[in-house]
């Protein structure tokens, strides 16, 4: 098997104000995990991105963003490009989060935007994937996430491809509690290993998979011991900084 690394990353939402990431960094830093090996991220909202920036320089934290819009500047009232999130701190991008998905309506082709978006300007994506309980239980979830692997992805060459991460969420699975079992989640990645197979050859061995939805202290280890899960994508566990801590000692 190829090496790939192990990533535990962390997705805030919308929560924290500045003063709350900071505390979280604190508390994260005092005790450092002191694993090795493994890359760790954090996707703060946007209000939060430099001041933590600042805190985290030269150690090993990583920092994203939870989103980008496919432009440099202009009239886009609200928005946050690529540029601007370089300029605050940020090192690597989520792109395409079910929430974003669902809530948004973003669509395929503004995705693929997103992550060209990212690539030109030095962000690492994290591109997500994932069905609803419906496609699940109508037998189209292998469908429908290769229909999101490939109407997004298909038009980058296997030296773009390197620089991705894919983050499966089955969105059944996010805040709501439940999560995929080991077994459900492991086939879901192998999938998805395959189409990146068929997309860009031998280079998507070396790609990173992430599990992400509802993963917790007590579910990350039986998670991690599967061959195609290279870390996790953490939502509410990664709100309290020893939850994470306690993740990231299993992986």
């Amino acid at each position: 098997m190829e090496h790939r690394p192990t990533i535990i990353a962390g997705n805030w939402k919308m929560y924290k104000t500045i003063a709350d990431a900071l505390a979280w960094v604190k508390a994260f830093q005092q005790e450092p995990p002191g694993k090795t090996g493994v890359e760790v991220a954090i996707f703060a909202p946007f209000t939060a991105l430099h001041a933590i920036a600042a805190e985290v320089q030269g150690g090993p934290l990583i920092l994203g963003a939870q989103d980008i819009y496919p432009g440099t500047f202009g009239a886009f009232t609200g928005e946050v490009s690529g540029p601007m999130l370089r300029d605050a701190g940020a090192q690597w991008v989520l792109i395409g989060h079910s929430e974003r998905r669902q809530f948004f309506h973003e669509s395929h082709d503004l995705l693929a935007a997103k992550l060209r978006s990212a690539m030109e300007w030095g962000l690492r994506p994290v591109y997500c994937v994932g069905e609803t309980l419906a496609e699940r239980d109508s037998g189209s979830h292998f469908q429908v996430v290769a229909s999101q692997l490939n109407m997004v992805l298909s038009g980058l060459d296997a030296d773009q491809a390197s620089r991705i991460v894919i983050a499966y969420e089955p969105v059944w699975a996010i805040g709501t509690g439940k999560t995929a079992s080991a077994e459900e989640a492991e086939e879901m990645h192998r999938f998805i290993r395959h189409e990146m197979q068929s997309l860009w050859g031998p280079v998507s061995r070396s790609i990173p998979i992430l599990y992400g939805g509802s993963v917790k202290p007590a579910n990350a280890a039986e998670l991690f011991r599967c061959d195609n899960i290279d870390g996790a994508l953490v939502g509410g566990a990664s709100l309290d900084p020893q939850d994470f801590k306690a993740i990231l000692a299993s992986a």
